[in-house]
């Protein structure tokens, strides 16, 4: 806390202090307002302006400061000023005081409070951002709940300051009005509790709920106002009808059939999407394969002294397609209709929230689920067209081994298949305009993938500006711009890899008007609707994180949100999804890194186990990576965890398990791990906490008890 935050908090502290010592507080009592109401009264008729004047700046101070004394005071308003003129000082003056103490509380606690609890109030401060009106309001209306404490909290909010001061005065009227009205009564008051009485505490509760309910009457029109002039069926064909038979329309079509509604699946195209077709399943294919060439190149470092080595590029494509041909009856038609999945082969359009057309038919629902997924983009770079680009979806056809592929991008899929296709015995041109790969992991972790690149022979080049492609004397070149000089990329092949774009146009979005974010994705809310509340999304076309397991993990709150029909909503949770780039050495992480918790403000420990250490590690000729491990400091709670290293992708679990249900890094310590395996580098990182955080003085006491029993 800086200097003058803690010469204001001081300040205050004395002003309550002597408030209490000085027995101020007894002056500001029922008893005392009673026995001195004549003179207050007189002296109110000599000087009004004087004694009004300093009624309301004593009114603000007492409300700015918390302290006790604004009921007894808003009766003194009554009694002297009568009702109109005391409801006026007493209302706009505990509006200001109250503002006060919002912004005092604001300047003091609320930046400690982010710092160390950033991530978690990310989602109370989008809520009050939306809502935080609604909730000020019912919370005023309320007189169970004590306004000094409204003030303190909502200060440590993103809450507009005037937002915060209208809706206070607003809110507030009511009940200063009842306390108002009594201190024009003042004489027949034997206790404050008495202006109370539960029939007028349980009405202002009722005018509490207002809000609420005035939220989900506006919702409700707003919903009538969305469908107006939209045919709605009085019957329907079926429960749910889901768009895309990828990995999100998958799994919403498995749990919608598994709780036993009607549902039907409409596929353009493969069933499987992305992930089995052209991602996930046949690059992991591809990476196998290359992984072997590579351990067979290291065949000395195993002490073997000579390996013959012979493949052919075209048999290795060939085995990327069985392996999604011995995947592809998880994800087939046969699997889903024996499931109860209506499964529809055909191109779908929606014609209005309630109706899907597909194959010539229109089907009636009384939800859609909208899981096109997302394609590769194909950066705005002149000439690039003509370059016949391959991207992750066409890449899987090639059967002639390129000599010089050109891969554009430096994320998971450009690093995955630039390893792959070098220890294939292509040379890979690597090109970013970044200053280094992977640019969302930590630098030194990204370092180690980036060194493997570098020694098995990939020509990196980074910071390069990509200006326009050209072909001269039959050879395919890129033209770039590195440190204000010209430089020229001769190449045989190009290979896009830089990011993904939503496939949202051509089955109906556009005609529904329903809303995209700036990127380009489906705008969701939390319950994962569209603009029309029966309309969801999930996966690739609306998700900010564009992995397999996210995508389904989307699914389950869409169909089950649009299954309950409105009895309950689930808000999607983001709060930890691992992820994993799957070069060598792979690289995974759940939570939080470093660049993270920096950008957020976010303190935090860091501890670091070296994977040079780990027997299994060295037994295995694989020493390389580490364990990264963020947690709250001087604490053992887990903010994240990143491993660079041999299975990175299945070691990460074990902090993702942790981080979701509370166990700390003691609670990994304490857990037996079996030896000799990669597992216990999650340990030896726990290890590592602990030693940094060793009880020194309990230890000195310890030593002398050991001396102490051997005589010493």
């Amino acid at each position: 806390m800086s200097l003058k935050k803690l010469l204001l908090l001081a300040a205050l502290a004395v002003l309550g202090s002597l408030f209490f010592l000085l027995d101020l507080h007894q002056l500001l009592s029922l008893d005392t307002l009673k026995q001195n109401q004549v003179d207050f009264q007189q002296s109110f008729q000599r000087s009004p302006l004087l004694t009004g004047g300093g009624f309301f700046i004593l009114y603000i101070l007492i409300t700015a400061l918390s302290l006790p004394g604004a009921a007894v005071m808003t009766l003194a308003a009554g009694a002297l000023f009568g009702f109109s003129w005391g409801l006026i000082l007493v209302s706009f003056a505990s509006s200001i005081g109250a503002t006060l103490a919002f912004l005092v509380s604001r300047y003091l606690f609320r930046g400690m409070l982010e710092q160390r609890f950033g991530k978690q109030l990310q989602s109370i401060n989008a809520g009050i951002e939306r809502d935080g009106a609604f909730y000020l309001f019912t919370l005023r209306l309320v007189p169970l709940f004590p306004f000094f404490v409204i003030n303190l909290v909502m200060g440590l909010t993103h809450l507009r300051t005037l937002t915060f001061y209208w809706i206070s005065q607003i809110g507030m009227l009511v009940g200063t009005m009842v306390f108002v009205n009594a201190g024009t009564q003042l004489g027949q008051i034997e206790t404050l509790s008495g202006i109370l009485s539960p029939g007028l505490i349980i009405s202002f509760c009722l005018l509490g709920i207002f809000p609420l309910l005035a939220k989900k009457i506006v919702e409700l029109f707003r919903s009538r106002q969305v469908y107006r002039g939209i045919d709605k069926p009085h019957r329907f064909d079926t429960n749910l009808v889901v768009i895309g038979a990828g990995a999100a329309g998958l799994v919403s079509a498995y749990i919608a059939a598994a709780t036993k509604a009607k549902v039907s699946l409409i596929e353009k195209h493969r069933m499987g999407g992305d992930c089995l077709n052209t991602g996930c399943v046949p690059s992991k294919a591809l990476l196998r394969s290359a992984k072997f060439i590579a351990e067979a190149r290291k065949a000395k470092q195993l002490g073997i002294e000579h390996v013959e080595l012979r493949f052919d590029f075209a048999e290795i494509m060939e085995r990327v397609q069985r392996v999604i041909k011995t995947v592809e009856p998880h994800d087939s038609i046969e699997r889903y209709t024996s499931l109860g999945v209506d499964c529809i082969q055909g191109e779908a359009r929606i014609l209005s929230p309630y109706r899907v057309e597909v194959a010539g038919k229109i089907i009636t629902t009384r939800n859609i689920v909208v899981a096109t997924g997302a394609r590769p983009a194909i950066p705005p770079i002149p000439n690039i067209e003509a370059m016949a680009p391959l991207t992750s979806d066409t890449l899987w056809s090639i059967r002639e081994q390129p000599k010089r592929l050109l891969v554009l991008g430096g994320g998971p899929i450009g690093c995955e298949l630039t390893q792959a296709f070098q220890r294939l015995g292509t040379q890979v041109i690597q090109v970013l305009r970044g200053p280094r790969l992977l640019p969302k992991e930590d630098a030194d972790v990204a370092e180690y993938v980036q060194q493997k690149f570098i020694a098995e022979g990939v020509d990196l080049r980074l910071k390069h500006k990509m200006l326009e492609f050209v072909t001269v004397g039959g050879e395919k070149r890129l033209h770039c711009e590195f440190e204000g000089e010209r430089v020229e990329i001769g190449f045989d092949q190009l290979l896009v890899a830089t990011g993904r774009k939503a496939n949202v146009s051509g089955f109906g979005l556009e005609q529904l008007a329903i809303p995209l974010t700036g990127d380009g994705r489906i705008e969701v809310n939390e319950f994962l609707q569209t603009r029309f509340p029966n309309i969801y999304a999930c996966g690739d076309v609306c998700s900010p994180y564009q992995f397999t397991h996210s995508a389904a993990h989307q699914a389950w709150y869409a169909v089950v949100n649009a299954l309950l029909g409105g009895l309950k909503r689930f808000k999607v949770d983001y709060s930890l999804i691992p992820a994993a780039t799957f070069t060598d050495p792979e690289l995974a992480r759940v939570g939080l890194n470093e660049q993270e918790a920096k950008a957020q403000g976010i303190p935090y420990e860091t501890t670091h186990f070296d994977l040079k250490e780990l027997d299994r590690a060295i037994a295995d000729e694989n020493a390389s990576g580490l364990v990264k491990v963020l947690t709250v400091p001087g604490k053992d709670r887990i903010l994240g965890a990143t491993i660079v290293g041999p299975l990175a992708g299945e070691l990460i679990s074990e902090f993702t398990l942790s981080m979701r249900h509370g166990l700390g890094l003691n609670k990994i310590l304490g857990t037996i791990h079996i030896y000799p395996t990669l597992s216990e580098a999650n340990k030896y990182a726990a290890g590592e906490w602990k030693r940094a955080h060793i009880p020194h003085r309990l230890l000195g006491y310890v030593e002398r008890y050991h001396r102490w029993r051997r005589g010493s």
